[in-house]
């Protein structure tokens, strides 16, 4: 598959933030519900002055009510009508969009860009309260109460068996023709100033629900239900634990995503599409 761009078009990468409350997920749906992809699009088409629809293609899908800061799209538009809108494309945007959803960068992206599979980084952060009170009201959209006292160092410590690469069936929603082996870069709790729990989550890629599975799993090994070695036992397992609870999505931001210098952007594209196993295994799917 290429990434050339078709003829008569440029591909214009954007930078995007959103709170992900009040939307089913990133992808457009069949029913139509209210999700981040349709809202873009139909901005995008009614500020142009467009009567087509033109696609997001997006580094990383996020499910209903997670959040982004950090998320990036691109889309292929038209040489003429990007040449006309392009200096004042964001500035309408601005006007356009729904306060819950923002875009901050539209730019002409560089040759072999493709936010999704260019991409060799996404970094999530979920965030938890212990306090006993409960959540900030101010803050009772974006952080998860867990009314169980947390151990940081026992959650770390569970952590470390999950970091490398992997296949994480155990902690992913299976979706037919798509590989669960992913390379885990970074795992790690910290307890802010403020008392909240943070999680740093880096991986080249996440499967359906791994990101709050992981963490359902460590909360567990927090609060003492399970002890340190099990979220590891069960990753060698290989199938999913009904016992791995997919904690709530509104805890869940998308922070940033990372990409190679320019030069490198279309062999990184080519390589994040190639079937990929664990050594050893037999075959893999895409």
């Amino acid at each position: 598959m290429s990434d050339d761009v078709q003829d008569g078009f440029v591909r214009v990468r954007l930078d995007l933030s959103y709170d992900g409350k009040d939307f089913s997920g990133w992808a457009k749906q069949a029913q139509g519900q209210r999700t981040v992809q349709g809202e873009i699009e139909d901005a995008l088409r009614t500020v142009t002055r467009s009567k087509e629809t033109y696609e997001l293609t997006v580094a990383g899908r996020t499910d209903a009510g997670v959040h982004a800061r950090g998320q990036v799209a691109h889309v292929d538009l038209p040489v003429e009508l990007w040449a006309e809108h392009r200096d004042k494309l964001l500035r309408r945007l601005a006007g356009r969009l729904s306060h819950d959803v923002r875009v901050w960068k539209v730019e002409e992206a560089p040759a072999g860009f493709n936010a999704r599979f260019s991409a060799i980084w996404r970094r999530y952060a979920y965030r938890v309260t212990d306090n006993p009170g409960g959540v900030d009201p101010l803050l009772r959209g974006h952080v998860l109460w867990h009314d169980w006292a947390l151990d940081v160092d026992a959650m770390n410590e569970a952590a470390t068996a999950l970091v490398g690469e992997h296949d994480f069936a155990a902690y992913c929603k299976k979706r037919e023709g798509a590989t669960t082996i992913r390379t885990l870069q970074v795992l790690r709790w910290e307890r802010r100033d403020d008392g909240i729990l943070e999680a740093t989550v880096k991986a080249d890629a996440f499967c359906h629900n791994m990101v709050r599975s992981l963490v359902g799993a460590l909360l567990f090994v927090g609060d003492g239900h399970r002890p340190v070695d099990w979220p590891g036992k069960v990753l060698a397992a290989g199938v999913r634990d009904s016992a791995v609870h997919v904690v709530r999505p509104h805890g869940l931001t998308l922070e940033e995503v990372g990409y190679p210098e320019d030069a490198l952007l279309a062999a990184r594209s080519r390589e994040a599409r190639n079937k990929r196993s664990l050594p050893g295994a037999g075959g893999g799917c895409c």
